[in-house]
């Protein structure tokens, strides 16, 4: 009963805003979106597509909102319009019950809420779609933030990934192209991202090394976890004092250089992909604070791109070919990673690349936007086949949120001249002969390790291979041994039919 009421509020909606007057645009589908406008014509539909749809998501509540917000990460299967009007959604959700909150953490310590903190404010700071904050003083005096899961919130996205599955069904009867979209896919995945945030101790883990990263830097600080009050559904942490970085006027006040403030955002960004292959990978305006020095605070650790050596490689040969506009490097580098099929003509690729990338490279530099041509690429990329990888577009997801940040608090801020010194730094660190020595150093350990073994593992890999050969001789002789044994057995099995028949007739 339950589902069959939330399936009905999801309709409401869907018509409330005319989300059917998008699924039905298709030219297939005119006389049915005709027959719908007239049923339905007193709703508003002024509004861009994307407006709407965004709206419609906020109404339906914080788990539709968290799957706008993830799925707003996929710009390589969205419109423009739709993705750039999804990135603007925010949590704005009523807190949960105070007694609630209580409840939950004397479950989780297994004690009274006195006996665990010294203070602790039952009105929260911050309400979010999996979680709110409260703010507490532990017994040893340290102030501290603690984040506490909303109680059931596992059993309601389970009820609405159901139903985003059965919509998605919907979805891929009525309109032909939907397959390319992969729409179960993109929920399985958005799944995946709502059940990691709801493992507390995971994102404590993603600031701990976070913090570890940055140890000792001037331009970003992480709040320390307390790991002794840590647990899946409640996590404590260090209490951070600062400005939200989108209140500039009060940040001008305050006497912050906003130029300087843009520029330590995109070095704080290069520097956590590059160096680190960490992210923080939602950097909205909500979880970032700024100082009274003018640093940067990062909240809200739970979800963290990660990049591998082969991601790094791959985007080293990507960048190094833009910067020199070798568009057959930049294809070829797709080809070595196998991210496109073998059948592929590079000259083909190497032409597509080109038509993105020489409009922009044609703008003044500052008006270039990193995330854009990301975009683009995978777009095209797309045409031929590509599997875009899923840390690619989580990177290039948050290179845009950076981007807009940074020209928000500086619409001057050139980003490719303020990027290039980090990207050519780690270029010479992946592929110059500042990587040669930087991996000799990784291996060292391992090969202090192994040299004075060599003269033993050498004695017993020739051991192993003259007991190999010797093996396979043996086999060998054995095998022939058996040949011949089967020879001689049908030898003289015809031996014996030969001597009966020469018998049957001597005794005839």
């Amino acid at each position: 009963m339950m589902r069959l009421l939330r399936l009905l509020k999801i309709i409401r909606v869907a018509l409330r805003y005319g989300l059917d007057e998008i699924i039905l645009s298709r030219e297939r589908l005119q006389g049915v979106r005709a027959l719908s406008l007239r049923l339905w014509f007193w709703r508003d539909l002024s509004r861009p597509r994307g407006e709407r749809l965004r709206m419609a998501l906020e109404s339906l509540g914080p788990i539709f909102v968290k799957f706008g917000q993830v799925l707003s990460t996929r710009r390589d299967l969205l419109p423009p319009d739709i993705a750039d009007e999804l990135a603007r959604l925010q949590d704005r959700v009523p807190p949960f019950p105070s007694h609630q909150v209580v409840a939950t953490l004397e479950g989780v310590y297994g004690r009274s809420l006195k006996e665990v903190f010294r203070e602790f404010d039952e009105t929260p700071i911050a309400s979010a779609s999996v979680a709110q904050v409260h703010l507490a003083v532990l017994p040893d005096g340290r102030e501290a933030a603690v984040k506490v899961l909303r109680p059931g919130i596992d059993r309601v996205i389970r009820h609405d990934v159901s139903l985003m599955h059965s919509a998605a069904s919907l979805f891929q009867r009525l309109w032909s192209e939907a397959h390319r979209l992969k729409p179960h896919e993109v929920i399985d995945e958005i799944e995946k991202h709502l059940f990691d945030e709801l493992d507390l101790m995971r994102e404590a883990a993603n600031a701990s090394q976070l913090r570890r990263n940055f140890q000792g830097s001037p331009l970003l600080r992480i709040p320390e976890m307390y790991w002794d009050y840590c647990n899946a559904q409640a996590l404590v942490m260090e209490r951070m004092r600062g400005t939200q970085i989108n209140q500039v006027a009060t940040l001008r006040a305050q006497g912050v250089d906003i130029a300087l403030l843009a520029r330590n955002g995109v070095e704080i960004f290069f520097t956590q992909v590059f160096r680190d292959g960490f992210f923080h990978a939602d950097m909205h305006p909500g979880n970032i604070l700024v100082d009274e020095k003018g640093g940067y605070i990062a909240l809200d650790f739970g979800i963290m791109g990660t990049l591998t050596d082969v991601d790094k490689a791959y985007l080293a040969r990507n960048f190094l070919a833009f910067f020199r506009r070798d568009y057959r490097g930049v294809a070829l580098a797709h080809v070595d990673a196998g991210w496109v099929p073998k059948e592929t003509r590079v000259d083909e690729f190497e032409a597509a690349i080109r038509s993105v990338c020489e409009p922009i490279f044609d703008k003044p530099l500052k008006e270039i936007s990193f995330g854009r041509l990301l975009l683009r690429l995978f777009q095209t990329s797309r045409r031929f086949n590509v599997e875009i990888q899923p840390q690619l577009v989580l990177l290039q997801k948050t290179l845009l949120n950076i981007e807009g940040l940074g020209r928000d608090l500086d619409p001057d801020l050139d980003l490719w001249r303020t990027a290039k010194p980090y990207l050519e730094r780690w270029m010479s660190e992946q592929i110059g002969w500042r990587g040669l020595v930087r991996r000799l150093k990784e291996e060292a350990p391992q090969w202090a390790t192994v040299f004075p073994q060599l003269p033993r593992l050498t004695h017993r890999a020739l051991v192993d291979l003259q007991a190999q050969k010797t093996n396979e001789v043996w086999a060998q002789l054995l095998m022939e041994q058996r040949r011949q044994t089967n020879i001689l057995l049908i030898v003289t099995a015809l031996l014996a039919v030969l001597m009966g028949i020469v018998l049957f007739k001597i005794a005839s």
